[in-house]
């Protein structure tokens, strides 16, 4: 049975008022009926379905009896809409023409101007997450992200559509601030996925190295980029020079995020004062020196086991250098390998080295190099 209420709504898309639409559709219902009946079945007031009729019959789209009772027929759907329906195909064919005319003589203007044309959407801030998404779940073969804390809370709640990403082996690289390795936000973001923490001023979700989604963190807006060859490989290359920078997180998946806050500072001061504060340095033994650093920006080690500051010395090199940091109890050795040569392992070494002395114990130390599998640096320990 079709619905008189769809109906209903649909002529008034025609351009009828709702009782005028009303009182059509019980017409056609019905067939001819006296005006009273009318006004019974199209529930329109009694005071107002004479005024309706006569707005019908001057549309043609009814037919009133001269005679009492006043009696009213439908004009057939067919005869009655038919000009409407022709006027309103005119509208559309002239609005595709001028819509034609338009984009051609827009595209000429950007030929003259030596441009193209780029589109940007805009998101508020409540489709922001949907958004996202539905972009990261639509990607084809690489998602490149930065984002600060409230960019990472945002993304956290992506954890389903990373998985299905991820079920697809794709490219997945995240960028974090240090302050968020370890966080809540940190543990929900699946086994599988690159983070590297570094400073990061923005968010912004690079798809495919061809669409970008940059979001504010103040008002929660955002605004899609598509197309973007020039934008999106600019923001290729910001991403890949901090990438190439940034501190690897892997190692540090499995601790507190205290632990792993302390060993992000120790690379930190290490990488940026570590060899200044060695060369301007009067003292002949830089392991104390590097020691010295360290308490300087807050790092206290001294009151640390061997076995904590070897730990944390294992998660130093897996993170700086590929290596990593053995120690066999029975022979009091201490080994520290890393894949990278040139002295990378050494300033590691050296910290390693002053901690063991601060202890009490006594420190010998042997450093070998193979420029095909990297470097070792060994520490023999006696008791003093």
């Amino acid at each position: 049975m079709v619905n008189e209420h769809s109906l209903t709504v649909s002529l008034e898309e025609f351009g009828l008022s709702k009782y005028e639409a009303q009182a059509y559709v019980a017409l056609i219902a019905r067939g001819t009926i006296a005006a009273s009946e009318l006004a019974y079945y199209s529930e329109i007031p009694r005071t107002k379905i004479y005024p309706t009729l006569l707005k019908l019959e001057n549309k043609k789209l009814a037919i009133i009896s001269k005679s009492k009772p006043i009696m009213c027929t439908a004009i057939a759907p067919e005869d009655a809409f038919d000009g409407i329906i022709h006027e309103q195909i005119n509208k559309v064919n002239a609005m595709n023409s001028l819509v034609s005319n338009l984009k051609k003589a827009s595209e000429e203007s950007r030929k003259s101007r030596g441009s193209e044309e780029k589109r940007y959407f805009h998101i508020s801030a409540n489709n922001v997450l949907e958004q996202l998404q539905t972009m990261i779940e639509g990607s084809k073969s690489s998602i490149k992200i930065m984002v600060d804390q409230w960019g990472f809370g945002l993304l956290a709640e992506c954890k389903e559509q990373l998985l299905s990403v991820l079920r697809r082996n794709l490219d997945v690289k995240i960028l974090i601030l240090p302050s968020q390795i370890c966080s809540e936000s940190f543990r929900k973001i699946p086994d599988g996925i690159e983070i590297r923490a570094s400073e990061i001023t923005q968010n912004c979700f690079v798809f495919d190295e061809t669409e970008l989604l940059m979001i504010n963190n103040e008002n929660g807006k955002g605004a899609i980029f598509s197309s973007t060859e020039i934008l999106a490989n600019n923001q290729e290359k910001i991403f890949s020079n901090i990438w190439k920078n940034a501190i690897k997180t892997k190692a540090l998946a499995d601790m507190t995020k205290t632990e792993a806050q302390e060993i992000y500072k120790i690379i930190k001061t290490v990488n940026e004062a570590g060899l200044m504060f060695i060369l301007n340095s009067m003292s002949k033994k830089p392991e104390i020196e590097m020691f010295k650093l360290l308490e300087k920006n807050g790092v206290i080690l001294k009151s640390k086991s061997l076995d904590d500051i070897i730990e944390m010395m294992d998660a130093v090199l897996q993170i700086t250098c590929s290596g990593h940091v053995n120690f066999e109890a029975n022979t009091k050795n201490i080994t520290i390998e890393s894949k990278l040569n040139s002295g990378h392992s050494l300033p590691w070494a050296s910290i390693l080295d002053g901690c063991l002395q601060k202890q009490g114990y006594k420190t010998r130390t042997v450093y070998q190099n193979n420029s095909q599998k990297g470097e070792k640096v060994l520490i023999k320990i006696t008791k003093n």
